[in-house]
């Protein structure tokens, strides 16, 4: 089953530190390839995984700017703050298609500093610098599906 935030399991919500660093992979990916936030998250404690529609594999050199730009952010200690809005209110950037129909009218957005504004009902660390290190462990590339999965733990 393909999970968004909407749709996280207990175990995923757990660890706060990956759940904030999965908010900042979304973005860096946003940005870096023009691509939509991941299609498929698995968040845990040891290690997590997410998956994004990409035009192309990326080569090395962009693998390693991903987890540079990860680590970066990190060191930002970026603050991660919650704003409760109706969903007539949400800011242009939040894609509002994602959210299920039974979330109700009143949406969480988590913002991590100007980066990154989701609408998320997990649990996040207070700033960007208590997540840790982003190490990330490997990536796959489906061709057919144009598929990037990143594999990546926070230590």
């Amino acid at each position: 089953m393909a999970q968004n935030d909407f749709e996280l399991e207990e175990r995923d919500v757990s660890f706060p530190p990956a759940h904030t660093a999965e908010h900042l992979l979304n973005q860096t990916m946003i940005r870096m390839f023009g691509c939509e936030r991941s299609y498929n998250a698995h968040i845990e404690r040891k290690k997590s995984k997410m998956s994004f529609h990409l035009d192309q594999k990326p080569d090395r050199k962009q693998e390693k700017e991903i987890e540079r730009r990860m680590n970066e952010l990190i060191d930002e200690d970026l603050p991660v703050t919650f704003q409760f809005v109706s969903r007539d209110e949400l800011p242009p950037e939040v894609n509002a298609s994602r959210l299920p129909a039974d979330a109700g009218d009143t949406v969480r957005l988590v913002r991590i500093g100007d980066y990154d504004v989701c609408p998320c009902i997990g649990k996040h660390v207070r700033s960007t610098s208590q997540i840790g290190r982003f190490e990330m462990l490997g990536t796959n590339w489906d061709e057919h599906e144009h598929s990037f999965r990143v594999r990546f733990k926070i230590v």
